[in-house]
């Protein structure tokens, strides 16, 4: 069974950071893409961030560009989102997926929800003054 917990969330202001994690299985961790999504309220979910199984190939959407990276660990069974220079229009709650795939790019898993096999419960994430 797929199982994954994220944790990092919280309040922060404005140009703020946090990290948020997943714990996954070993499993998973290697033979799943991991993406990162979000929804806000009266919003759909959406695609943030995607690495692959390999940890070879990442993505991030246009508006997080620059100041969100993805990254595999595997000694720790985690894949984390380090998130910098938070907006206010970051504030979503942040769910981890899971996507296997074998023809897809990285791109193109987070480019739609319809590719996840199993979600997290979320973390909230509020950036507010």
């Amino acid at each position: 069974q797929v199982q994954l917990v994220e944790s990092g969330g919280g309040l922060v202001q404005p140009g703020g950071s946090l990290r948020l994690s997943c714990a996954v299985s070993e499993f998973t961790l290697n033979h799943y893409a991991i993406g990162w999504f979000r929804q806000a309220p009266g919003k759909e979910r959406e695609g943030v961030s995607c690495i692959s199984s390999s940890g070879g190939s990442a993505y991030y959407e246009d508006s997080v560009k620059g100041r969100f990276t993805i990254s595999r660990d595997s000694a720790k069974n985690t894949v984390y989102l380090q998130m910098n220079s938070l907006k206010p229009e970051d504030t979503a709650i942040y769910y981890c997926a899971t996507i296997f795939v074998t023809d897809k790019t990285t791109a193109a898993i987070c480019g739609t929800t319809n590719l996840v096999g199993s979600w997290g419960q979320g973390t909230q994430v509020t950036v507010s003054s």
